[in-house]
């Protein structure tokens, strides 16, 4: 049975990918996206099937807007993807205070409030399904992305909590945890300005390494997407899901680092309590 999508970040990498895929298979798209001439050809081939709307993540009034909009057009919309989203790199005290906070509104803010203005519309409809991408960077952290990391840390606390909320209406909630991949995420990326004092650390090593290749891109966006879309598909539904060996690496030593850490602690913890 063919479904409905809204997907938001859709002019190119993991969110065109999935649109493309998900009407070659018969569904039916929303397609929200800044620059609505992106998907100029796949609105021609496949008309009837592929809504097309301009929105900017970071107008909480437009993004509900958008999907009251939606949820209106269609008898049902099976499956929510808060896919927009940007990278921004620099060292802290590198950063701005303008582009933190547009980090911050498009990538949290923004996905915050795409499933807020969901949520109602997917009780009073019997349920329904949420991806939030995210990344491995809500797990790991890599120096020069704290920002970025911020936001994906603070949205998969989010959606932990919702997931519990809304389980009683039938709506579920699946974090896909992206690994490095063949995008444009590198092209897109907001880069401060380098402060001198950083020129013989950890940040001038990842910067090095995404100016000179050596930052390897083994993700493969296709696989992604794909697994993206059988997530959604599949009951129940996956609380996360790895995507490409760096992810699972990365992910893996930081959970078993932090694991050790609160081991060690475990004496700390408990003298902590109350005494009986």
């Amino acid at each position: 049975m063919s479904k409905t999508w809204f997907i938001t970040g859709t002019s190119s990498g993991f969110g065109r990918r999935m649109t493309e895929k998900l009407l070659a298979r018969g569904d039916t798209v929303v397609a929200t996206l800044r620059r609505t001439g992106a998907l100029d050809d796949l609105r021609t081939q496949y008309a009837g099937r592929l809504d097309v709307v301009e929105l900017d993540v970071t107008d909480s009034t437009a993004v509900r807007r958008t999907v009251d909009a939606a949820f209106a057009a269609h008898e049902r919309i099976d499956v929510v993807v808060s896919n927009a989203g940007y990278g921004l790199f620099g060292a802290a005290e590198e950063l701005t205070d303008e582009q933190i906070r547009l980090q911050i509104d498009t990538n949290l803010i923004g996905s915050m409030q795409l499933i807020r203005a969901a949520l109602p519309h997917l009780r009073a409809q019997g349920g329904g399904r949420i991806v939030q991408v995210a990344s491995e960077g809500g797990q790991y952290a890599y120096p020069g992305f704290g920002a970025y990391h911020a936001t994906k840390w603070g949205i998969e606390g989010f959606v932990e909590a919702v997931a519990q909320e809304v389980a009683g209406f039938g709506i579920t909630l699946t974090l896909a945890e992206p690994g490095p991949a063949a995008t444009d995420f590198g092209a897109a990326l907001a880069v401060a300005t380098p402060l001198d004092a950083y020129a013989t650390t950890p940040v001038a090593q990842v910067r090095q390494g995404m100016t000179d290749g050596t930052f390897e891109l083994r993700g493969d966006p296709d696989k992604f997407t794909q697994s993206m879309i059988d997530a959604a598909d599949q009951t129940p539904a996956p609380r996360r899901i790895t995507l490409g060996s760096d992810a699972y690496h990365h992910i893996h030593a930081a959970l078993q680092s932090r694991l050790d850490d609160l081991e060690n602690q475990k004496d700390l913890a408990y003298a902590g309590d109350l005494a009986n």
